[in-house]
């Protein structure tokens, strides 16, 4: 992908209202599809290819689509709700499995691998060419989850640090990193040198997994949500700020080096971020709607969608990297061409 211009012109964009909260978005693995929870408990599947309206759907989960991943073994999508139903949406919509009591709100997938991962309360359920997997249980309630760059791992964070499966072969025991508290989020690096979590101090912790040693950075004014690493491993980003703030795992790593930072300041507070899957681009989406474009290379940014709409709550670029999809708090999901 060649850089974007960085003037004040907008990129061309598409907008569909859903009328409902977007709590996740994601692309299909051809980039054809665009798969969107909400929180009336509709998810739509929406064709990237022309702009034609989708009409709405039907309901799939009774309450939330809480989370949504692409389906790694098909064209479709996995959803999880409210309702405790982990879907399968095709050309039909077909229910994997239910988890009576549950709120499935971390899932996460592996194309490569063709396997994807719930989380139900304490435990984690892996779907695989091998097929099902019970992980756990862990020492209270997993917040999120991450596979390996290779598929091979599958990182649990919760309290007290996180847990790292192996998942081949299927009898290797894991491996605990503890830190103490809550952790809320969690993210490989690219490199598979790292793992970073994002706690309930309002801090990022990471862990060296050659060595297991660890460092904590501080400061933020509230908790991190989500994490994102540059494709080159050089620097990890996460939400909770005014500006772009990428912390280096060059050389040695960040200790006793201040992170890079970049910016429009007036933008808001971020409170989703997305990186490039190939280049050196983070998409960050802020409180006020705004939606930045950030260059890990030059530490500059543009504005590519104007505030409004509501808060931005998903980010999701397509496999190509051609387009980035925007969701929000007030039903908005607008796909922008980055082509131009």
């Amino acid at each position: 992908m060649s850089a974007p211009s960085f003037a004040q012109q907008l990129p061309p964009r598409r907008r569909i209202e859903t009328g409902a909260w977007v709590s996740g978005l994601t692309y299909d693995r051809t980039g054809r599809t665009l798969g969107v929870a909400g929180g009336d408990g509709r998810v739509w599947r929406i064709d990237a290819t022309n702009d034609a309206l989708p009409s709405p759907p039907a309901p799939a989960h009774q309450g939330v689509a809480l989370a949504i991943v692409a389906d790694p073994a098909g064209d479709g999508f996995i959803s999880g709700g409210d309702d405790g139903r982990l879907l399968r949406h095709g050309d039909a919509v077909g229910e994997i499995e239910t988890f009576k009591g549950r709120w499935l709100e971390r899932l996460a997938s592996h194309a490569k691998s063709g396997t994807f991962a719930v989380v139900a309360g304490k435990e984690i359920v892996v779907h695989g060419p091998s097929g099902r997997r019970v992980l756990g249980p862990h020492p209270s309630t997993v917040a999120d989850i991450d596979f390996s760059p290779d598929g091979s791992r599958l990182v649990a964070a919760h309290y007290g640090g996180v847990t790292i499966h192996v998942l081949k072969p299927a009898d290797a025991a894991p491996r605990t990193l503890e830190w103490k508290g809550s952790h809320v989020t969690v993210s490989y690096s690219p490199d598979a040198k790292f793992i970073a979590t994002g706690t309930q101090d309002n801090a990022l912790h990471v862990w060296r997994l050659a060595t297991g040693k660890d460092m904590q950075m501080s400061g933020y004014p509230v908790k991190v949500k989500q994490l994102a690493w540059s494709q080159d491993a050089r620097f990890l980003f996460g939400t909770a700020t005014s500006l772009f703030t990428g912390w280096p795992f060059a050389g040695k790593g960040p200790e006793g080096k201040p992170p890079i930072q970049f910016g429009d300041e007036g933008a808001g507070i971020m409170t989703a971020i997305a990186s490039h899957p190939a280049d050196s681009f983070i998409a960050a989406g802020f409180d006020t709607g705004e939606v930045q474009l950030g260059d890990c290379k030059t530490k500059r940014s543009a504005v590519i969608k104007l505030a409004g709409d509501g808060q931005v709550s998903a980010l999701a670029w397509s496999p190509g990297g051609w387009s980035l999809a925007v969701g929000t708090d007030q039903g908005v999901v607008e796909m922008i061409d980055l082509r131009r």
